[in-house]
C-alpha cells in the first residue's frame, strides 16, 4: 500500500481526532460543569485503568509471542509498555482526590510520573525502531522486562523522595508551568521524528507502521491538550486522557498486527500458495507443458479406467504428425513447436470436450473413444481430423501443409490393456502412412509387417558398406534430335537374400533414419564418376540427373559437399543437373538461397515430380530453376484424357514463358511422344525410349539404343 493511499484509508481516523481537538480548544468550560466534580475522580480512575489495562496487555503479548518470533523488537516493546503501565499505575494512585499511598496525592507526583511515562513512551518508540539490536532469545526476556522494572523502581523512588527534588509542572488555579510544556513539546517533537521515520520506511509492514503513526498522532494531540488545561477539572484534561487510551489501543494493535496477525496472514497465505502449488504440480505432472493437453501418465490412469469397464468398447486412435522430424531438423524446434501447439489446438475445436485428447512425446497424440458403437464411429471421427487438417497452417512466414497418421485399435478385439492397444495402434499408424486416407485399424498381420520392416531398416545400415546398392541409369531424349542428351541415376537395391528390393520401399526408411545422407552422398559421387567414365570412354558429354532427397536439400554443408564432389570426380558441372521436389520450397528463403549457391557451381536444377507439389507457382520467378519435370501421372492417360491433356499443355506453356527446359516422365508409347512433339516438349523420359540400366550395360548398348529412339523422331 503507497503512503498517500494510507492517508485514504484512514482519513477519518485522522479527521475525527483534529475535529475533537478544535472544538475542545473552543469549548473550555470546566468537566464538572457538565458532570459534576464529585464524578471527576471515577471518571479518570475509569480511564486511567483502562490504560494500564492496555499497557500491561502489550507487554504481556510481547513476552508470550518472542519464543515463537525471536523478533527483539517486540522484545523491547513489551518491556517498554511494562514500564509504562507500572508508569501509569503510580501516575492514578498518586493523582489528587486519591487515597493516601506512601504520601497523600499531589500534582506534584501524579504529574511527574506522567511526564516521565509521556517521555519514556516516545523515546523508546524512537529508539526501538530506528535502532539495529542483536539477536535475543527468549531466556533474555526476564533481563529485559527485569530492566524496565528496575528502570520504574528508580523513578519511584526519585518522585516519592521526601524532599522534592523537581520543581512544579502544574500550578492550581493558573494551569501548567513553561517545564511541563517544553517537556511535553519535546515529547511531540520525538513522536513527529518517529511518525517521520515511519513514513519513509520501507522495512516496516504498512499496516504496522499506519497503527503506530496514528497512535502517535493521538498522543501528540494529547500532549496538547495537557499543554492548555487550567486544572484537573478542565475538559481539555479529560479528552487528553482520551487521546492518550486511543494512543496506547493502536500501539497494541501495531503489536498485534505484527506479531499475531501478520504471521498468521503469511501462514494463509504460504498455505494457499502451497495449495495453489500443488495444483499445478498436479497440473504439471499430468499434462503436457507445451499444448496443455493430458500427457502418457494422465492418459495410462485414464484409460485404465475406462477399460475397467467390461461392458462397453474403447478405440485407441494414435495420431503422428507425417514429417516432423523433417520440419524440425530443416526449419527448427521453434516451427515444430508452434505446429504442435496449433495441431492440438484443431484437435481440441473439433472434438466434443469429452473425447479425451492426450499428446505423447514428438508429434503423437492419443485419442480415446468411449462406448464406442460400432466401427463406422471410428472411421468418421477420422474424416473428420483428416479435413481439419485440410487449411493451412500459417507459422510465422510459413504456410505449411500438416498431415495426420492414424492408427486406430479398439477394446476388447485388439487388447484389453493400455499397453497392447497403444502398441497396435502405433503399428497401423506405421502402416497408415502409406495409405490415401492416411487411416487404417489394426489387423493382425501387421504385425508381420511391421517386424520385417524393422529387419529391413536393419539391414539398410550395412547396405551401402556391403556394397549392396548401385545405380541404374535411364536415358533422357531430346524430342528434336532423338539424342540422348542426359540420364536420370535412379537408386536401386540388391538384398543378399530377398533380392531387388524397391525404391519405394526402402528409400522411406532411409529418410526416416537419416541414412538417406550417406547414401546421397554415395549416389552423387558414383553417378558424377560415371559421367565422366563415358566422357572418357567417347560417348560424348552426357548429363546425369541426380535427385536430392529433403534431408539431403536442408544439409548445411550441401553446396560444399556438391562441390567437392566435382571436384573429387573432375566432371564439368554443367553435367550435372540436381532434382528437387515441389515439397523442398516451402521455406523460400532458404530454398532461394541454397538454389543460387547451387548454381554458381555451374550445375543445373530442376523440380521433379512437378504439379504434384503443393508450393505456389508465383515461387518459380524467384527460383533459379532449368528444368521442370512433368509427373508421369499426367503422361500416363494423354493424350486420351483431356483434362491431363490440358495440365499437361499449361505446365509446357507455362515453361516456354519462363524459358524453362521440359521434360515429360512415364512415356511408353508413340502417341504420348507424338503428343509431346507437338506441344514442343523439350525431352521425354520413359520405357519407350530405354529402361533404367546398369551403366556397363548402357555403355555397351548405347549405339544400338541410340538407334531405336531415331525411329520415332
Amino acid at each position: 500500500m503507497e503512503k498517500w493511499d494510507l492517508l485514504k484509508k484512514y482519513k477519518w481516523k485522522f479527521i475525527i481526532p483534529l475535529l475533537l481537538f478544535l472544538l475542545t480548544l473552543i469549548f473550555n468550560r470546566n468537566f464538572y460543569g457538565v458532570f459534576g466534580e464529585d464524578n471527576y475522580v471515577t471518571i479518570h480512575l475509569v480511564i486511567e485503568i483502562l490504560i494500564i489495562v492496555v499497557s500491561f496487555s502489550i507487554a504481556i503479548q510481547a513476552w508470550l509471542i518472542v519464543p515463537y518470533t525471536q523478533r527483539e523488537k517486540r522484545m523491547y516493546i513489551g518491556a517498554l509498555f511494562l514500564a509504562l503501565g507500572l508508569l501509569e499505575t503510580f501516575h492514578t494512585i498518586s493523582y489528587k482526590g486519591m487515597p493516601f499511598f506512601i504520601e497523600n496525592s499531589s500534582a506534584y507526583s501524579a504529574t511527574w510520573f506522567y511526564i516521565i511515562s509521556s517521555l519514556t513512551l516516545s523515546c523508546g518508540l524512537l529508539l526501538i525502531y530506528i535502532l539495529k539490536f542483536k539477536s535475543i532469545f527468549p531466556a533474555q526476556r526476564k533481563i529485559i522486562y527485569g530492566s524496565a522494572i528496575i528502570y520504574v523502581v528508580i523513578w519511584v523512588a526519585v518522585i516519592y523522595y521526601p524532599r522534592h527534588l523537581f520543581p512544579d509542572l502544574v500550578i492550581e488555579g493558573i494551569g501548567t508551568t513553561p517545564l511541563k510544556n517544553g517537556l511535553q513539546y519535546f515529547s511531540i517533537f520525538l513522536q513527529l521524528l518517529l511518525i517521520g521515520y515511519l513514513w519513509f520506511s520501507k522495512k516496516i509492514s504498512t499496516i504496522e507502521k499506519s497503527m503506530i503513526i496514528i497512535g502517535s498522532i493521538y498522543l501528540i494531540l494529547a500532549n496538547l491538550m495537557f499543554t492548555t488545561y487550567k486544572n484537573v477539572y478542565d475538559i481539555r484534561n479529560l479528552i487528553g486522557h482520551l487521546f492518550s487510551l486511543v494512543s496506547y489501543q493502536y500501539f497494541l494493535k501495531a503489536l498485534y498486527y505484527s506479531s499475531v496477525k501478520e504471521p498468521y496472514e503469511m501462514l494463509v497465505e504460504a498455505q494457499q500458495q502451497l495449495e495453489h502449488s500443488q495444483k499445478s504440480l498436479h497440473h504439471t505432472a499430468y499434462h503436457d507443458e507445451l499444448t496443455g493437453l493430458p500427457n502418457s501418465r494422465f492418459l495410462e490412469e485414464h484409460l485404465s479406467k475406462e477399460l475397467a469397464k467390461r461392458n462397453s468398447k474403447t478405440a485407441v486412435m494414435m495420431l503422428q504428425i507425417d514429417r516432423l522430424k523433417f520440419i524440425n531438423e530443416s526449419l527448427g524446434s521453434s516451427i515444430t513447436d508452434t505446429i504442435l501447439q496449433e495441431v492440438s489446438v484443431r484437435l481440441r475445436g473439433l472434438l466434443p470436450s469429452k473425447i479425451f485428447i492426450s499428446r505423447l512425446s514428438g508429434g503423437e497424440f492419443i485419442i480415446i473413444l468411449h462406448e464406442l458403437g460400432n466401427i463406422d464411429e471410428v472411421v468418421a471421427v477420422s474424416k473428420q481430423i483428416h479435413e481439419c487438417m485440410q487449411e493451412e497452417f500459417q507459422v510465422q512466414h510459413f504456410n505449411l501443409k500438416v498431415k495426420l497418421n492414424i492408427g486406430i485399435s479398439i477394446s476388447p478385439e485388439h487388447g484389453d490393456n493400455m499397453e497392447i492397444l497403444i502398441k497396435h495402434a502405433q503399428i497401423a499408424k506405421g502402416r497408415a502412412q502409406n495409405e490415401i486416407e492416411r487411416y487404417l485399424i489394426y489387423q493382425p498381420d501387421m504385425e508381420q509387417y511391421l517386424e520385417e520392416r524393422l529387419i529391413l531398416e536393419h539391414d539398410l545400415h550395412r547396405a551401402l558398406e556391403n556394397k549392396e546398392l548401385f545405380l541404374e541409369y535411364q536415358p533422357q531424349v531430346n524430342v528434336k534430335t532423338g539424342h540422348i542428351d542426359s540420364v536420370e541415376a535412379l537408386l536401386r537395391w540388391r538384398h543378399p537374400e530377398k533380392g531387388i528390393i524397391s525404391p519405394v520401399t526402402f528409400i522411406p526408411i532411409a529418410e526416416e533414419t537419416g541414412l538417406i545422407v550417406p547414401i546421397g552422398e554415395w549416389v552423387l559421387e558414383t553417378a558424377c564418376t560415371q559421367a565422366k567414365k563415358w566422357q572418357e570412354e567417347g560417348l560424348g558429354n552426357i548429363g546425369v540427373a541426380v535427385n536430392l532427397s529433403i534431408r539431403q536439400f536442408y544439409q548445411h554443408n550441401l553446396v560444399q559437399m556438391v562441390e567437392q564432389k566435382l571436384q573429387k570426380t573432375k566432371l564439368s558441372p554443367e553435367l550435372l543437373e540436381l532434382e528437387i521436389t515441389e515439397s523442398m520450397t516451402m521455406e523460400t528463403s532458404y530454398t532461394i538461397k541454397t538454389l543460387h549457391a547451387l548454381k554458381q557451381l555451374g550445375l543445373k536444377i530442376a523440380i521433379d515430380d512437378f504439379g504434384t507439389g503443393y508450393s505456389s507457382l508465383s515461387y518459380l520467378k524467384d527460383f533459379p530453376i532449368d528444368c521442370l519435370k512433368i509427373d508421369r501421372s499426367f503422361v500416363k492417360n494423354i493424350p486420351a484424357n483431356d483434362q491431363d491433356t490440358v495440365m499437361i499443355s499449361m505446365i509446357i506453356s507455362l515453361a516456354k514463358l519462363l524459358k524453362l527446359k521440359i521434360i515429360a516422365e512415364g512415356v511408353e508409347d508413340i502417341n504420348q511422344f507424338a503428343f509431346l512433339a507437338e506441344l514442343e516438349c523439350d525431352y521425354i523420359q520413359g520405357y519407350l525410349c530405354g529402361k533404367p540400366l546398369r551403366p556397363e550395360i548402357l555403355s555397351t548398348n548405347f549405339e544400338k539404343l541410340q538407334m531405336d529412339i531415331y525411329q520415332y523422331v
